[in-house]
């Protein structure tokens, strides 16, 4: 979503579904590593942005490479990365 700040800001939400707190932690630890090698490379393109990472059960167990791959594609999806 846009927003008036002119920054990127992200939030991360893990439910307790995901696991205990050390795997909770962990999801949010990988899906803040995957976001920030998209935002070295993107970053010109997501200044101005909001966004909000949905932890999924299977997201503990994936590589931060694999997520950024999958945040890379439904960014472009979205129509904020160009294809």
């Amino acid at each position: 979503m846009k927003n008036r700040a002119g920054i990127c800001r992200i939030g991360i939400t893990t439910s307790k579904k995901i696991g205990n707190a050390v795997e909770r932690n962990k999801s949010r630890r990988l899906i803040r590593a995957a976001f920030q090698n998209v935002y070295k490379e993107y970053g010109e393109y997501l200044e101005g942005y909001d966004f909000v990472f949905v932890a999924r059960g299977r997201t503990r167990y994936k590589k931060s490479y694999d997520l950024e791959q999958v945040m890379v594609q439904h960014l472009k999806k979205g129509n904020i990365l160009p294809r």
